[in-house]
């Protein structure tokens, strides 16, 4: 999915050779075997549409799958900008049953990425308005009478930052962000051979876009922001747009029968 939102959706490539693939993937270390299965998988769950040229097998992503990329574009892009600490909180809570195990995995999946954290048994809490995004997961996911929402704000007594720490671990967090930046900054300012290039960037978007799903960006006024998460979101904004020509010559030259 990396690969997909990173090379091939921005340059509107209509489909992609999966020997192409099968080699990239073999650069950022997964044998053949293993990024065959992969693929062979997300063709199973409808992420990606499979089709021959003659003898080549060639994949070509879904509807499902363009409208998840760009669902994460608009989380990794717009995040660590600064927000209002007068935007709404959303509480939402859940008993989706258990035959409906899937749905469930698939819930708590998407609320992490909206920036959600547990709080309790079924009940999770974003400090964001998330309204509109969570009404439609539900309906999506036809869980929506099994689950409850609600938008407001915590009242001035409740000391944000004792609940907070249990839904998300931000010592962790800062960890992390201290790990990308040390993992990165070494490639500002450096040019860089295309492949070389292709691996530093995909690695980077991988790697970044964990943070929204971890980081709910709690209002600074009441939680103060994690170490080192500013560093690491300047860094990402500098070198994914800077390593973007020569990472894309060596996907475009790899993927090309």
């Amino acid at each position: 999915m990396t690969l997909l939102g990173s090379y091939l959706r921005p340059r509107r490539h209509r489909s992609v050779w999966a020997g192409g693939l099968v080699a990239l993937l073999a650069e950022l270390g997964f044998s053949a075997g293993a990024a065959r299965v992969a693929l062979t998988r997300m063709a199973q769950r409808d992420l990606l549409e499979r089709h021959r040229d003659g003898r080549q097998v060639h994949y070509t992503p879904s509807g499902r799958t363009l409208a998840i990329l760009a669902d994460g574009d608009e989380r990794i892009f717009s995040f660590g900008r600064r927000r209002s600490a007068d935007e709404p909180w959303t509480l939402l809570w859940h008993s989706v049953p258990e035959d409906r195990k899937l749905a469930r995995a698939r819930l708590v999946r998407r609320l992490r990425f909206l920036g959600f954290g547990p709080v309790g048994d079924g009940t999770w809490l974003a400090p964001h308005d998330r309204e509109r995004e969570v009404a439609e997961l539900l309906a999506e996911l036809e869980v929506r009478p099994h689950a409850g929402l609600m938008v407001g704000r915590p009242p001035a007594p409740v000391d944000v930052r004792v609940f907070a720490a249990r839904a998300w671990d931000l010592e962790a967090l800062a960890e992390r962000y201290a790990a990308f930046v040390a993992e990165f900054e070494r490639y500002q300012n450096v040019r860089l051979d295309d492949a070389t290039a292709f691996a530093v960037r995909t690695r980077l978007v991988h790697a970044f876009r964990r943070f929204p799903m971890l980081d709910p960006e709690l209002p600074e006024a009441l939680v103060p922001p994690p170490r080192r998460r500013a560093d690491a979101v300047a860094l990402f904004q500098d070198l994914y747009p800077a390593l973007a020509e020569a990472a894309g010559r060596h996907f475009d030259e790899v993927v090309t029968p």
